[in-house]
């Protein structure tokens, strides 16, 4: 009986090492791979859905950019819309792409429409940089 007592706890300590971490030894788990996360999201307000980025600021597309692939607000135009920087390593999700801009760097698209921001919103959900003469208008995902 001793001896069953031995043998059954040198086989859970053996044991325990594979069940503690899911593997015997044996090679390593595979990396995790992150799923992609959209750089903004949608919400409701009383004039309807509209695009937001991660940490609430209305998004505005420009009217002339039509082409998809390039943005027509560059140089002085950015100190009063900011593009929705992406990183250089980041890829489309979903409807959003990623465009490059004169200067190399890279941005946010929706549905092939540069988005950007407005310094004149000082709040999340604000919407002050609405300027329908200058062709700005604020990102919805109908458009």
């Amino acid at each position: 009986m001793f001896r069953l007592l031995i043998v059954v706890a040198a086989i859970a300590l053996s044991g325990g090492q594979a069940v503690a971490g899911g593997h015997g030894g044996g090679d390593p788990p595979p990396p995790k791979v992150e799923p992609a996360v959209a750089p903004a999201k949608v919400i409701l307000t009383k004039q309807g859905a509209k695009l937001v980025d991660l940490k609430g600021m209305t998004l505005y597309y420009y009217e002339r950019d039509t082409t998809g692939k390039t943005s027509n607000c560059n140089g002085k135009c950015t100190e009063s819309w900011v593009p929705l920087a992406a990183t250089a390593d980041a890829k489309a999700v979903g409807d959003f792409t990623v465009i490059s801009r004169d200067d190399g760097s890279k941005m946010w698209a929706y549905r092939y429409r540069p988005l950007y921001t407005s310094p004149a919103d000082k709040a999340p959900g604000d919407a002050n940089g609405i300027a329908t003469t200058l062709q700005w208008r604020v990102a919805r995902p109908e458009n």
